[in-house]
């Protein structure tokens, strides 16, 4: 049996070439669906990626009480001199979270793009950051450092290009990288010069924290709930931006696998349709190997065989393209839940190219099963007459 099967089948591939059209119609169809499925969740694992990089275990966020958001929080002086006083923290950052149009690159339009106000202890409670290129604002000064992101995605976020900011002209004294996180969507500027730039007074909208260890998150938020003062939630980075995250994240997933379902039932009937003709060419052939004692069994595998090598192949070609166009490419997109856009890079994993192989797998699998068994069950007599 598994002699006739592996004679079958190399019979069968040596054959392709004479059917290179109608099998390219199988690997097109399939590697079509792989590259936008893989594409799209690629998209949707970068943002994700991108926003939960800035998460730490060691940093928690404290913000007003209810706020879903730092844009719709606020905190006043003595709300950020009580939390600097929590045995929990070795350091902490009150910061100030505003927006400002600025027109993206890519069309001109204006878009929101993040200003924080920051003092010092914004760099000791986030070291991945990195200046690459300039310098440090100066305190008391209008200048700004600008992420990899926004420099990349906004006009005029050039190293020492000058931003009107609120009738005021701002300078890019430097530009930051921080492990490729949402921070890199940024502009930082001196807190005290934002506050004032902005109208704000002495409140920020977050303040920023580093634990003693990650163990003190759970001691830090039973303090801060404790302490009647403060009207604040205290919440550890990470589940703080996979909170972020989660809306947009989980719309790109679905519109992904919405749009592969519907070009998969395209490359499906494609190969359907490609299969039942591969075999009515060849009714003939697969009569005179039955009449040669070849089992039903064999002619079967071999046309499965065939929809799913095409369908592998789509697979790869498929992944191939999603790969080299769209890895790393950076695009930036509107974050529902900050109302800022946020740069990030497309990331095509290795998990989500074995997953558009087994997408191509299921498709070849499907759509070689029913001419297979039409080609095992063909009738000796009739097919030698021509079918």
């Amino acid at each position: 049996m598994v002699a006739q099967v592996l004679a079958v089948i190399w019979m069968n591939l040596r054959s392709l070439p004479a059917r290179l059209g109608s099998s390219s119609v199988i690997v097109v169809g399939i590697a079509g669906v792989v590259a936008v499925l893989v594409t799209l969740l690629a998209m949707a694992g970068g943002f994700a990626a991108a926003l939960e990089r800035g998460g730490s275990p060691e940093r928690a966020l404290a913000q007003r009480a209810g706020s879903n958001s730092e844009m719709s929080s606020t905190l006043t002086p003595e709300d950020v001199r009580i939390l600097s006083t929590m045995p929990e923290l070795t350091a902490h950052s009150p910061e100030l979270y505003v927006v400002a149009d600025v027109p993206k690159r890519s069309n001109s339009q204006p878009a929101n793009l993040v200003i924080r106000g920051v003092t010092p202890a914004a760099f000791a409670v986030r070291p991945e950051i990195q200046i690459v290129a300039g310098r440090v604002m100066q305190p008391g000064k209008r200048e700004l450092i600008a992420g990899r992101g926004a420099s990349a995605e906004f006009l005029g976020i050039d190293l020492g290009a000058t931003l009107d900011l609120r009738n005021s002209d701002w300078t890019v004294v430097g530009l930051f990288t921080a492990a490729g996180s949402a921070y890199e969507s940024e502009l930082w500027a001196d807190l005290p010069v934002a506050q004032s730039a902005f109208r704000r007074g002495a409140t920020v909208q977050s303040v920023r924290m580093r634990l003693t260890s990650p163990d003190a998150l759970a001691a830090l938020v039973a303090r801060v709930e404790n302490d009647r003062r403060l009207e604040l939630d205290v919440l550890g980075e990470e589940a703080f931006y996979q909170h972020q995250s989660k809306s947009l994240d989980t719309l790109i997933r679905n519109f992904g696998y919405t749009v592969a379902v519907i070009m998969a039932f395209g490359a499906f009937f494609a190969a359907l349709n490609t299969m039942y003709t591969a075999v009515s060419a060849r009714t003939v052939e697969i009569a005179t190997l039955r009449a040669l004692g070849f089992g039903g069994g064999a002619v079967m595998a071999s046309v499965m065989v065939e929809a799913i090598g095409l369908a592998l192949l789509g697979g790869l070609v498929g992944g191939a393209v999603a790969y080299f166009a769209f890895n790393g490419f950076t695009v930036s997109t509107l974050n529902d839940a900050s109302f800022s856009q946020v740069a990030f890079d497309f990331a095509v994993t290795p998990e989500l190219i074995v997953l558009g192989v087994l997408w191509a797998l299921s498709l070849g699998l499907i759509g070689g099963l029913f001419p297979a068994a039409r080609a095992a069950r063909l009738p000796i007599t009739t097919a030698l007459r021509g079918g």
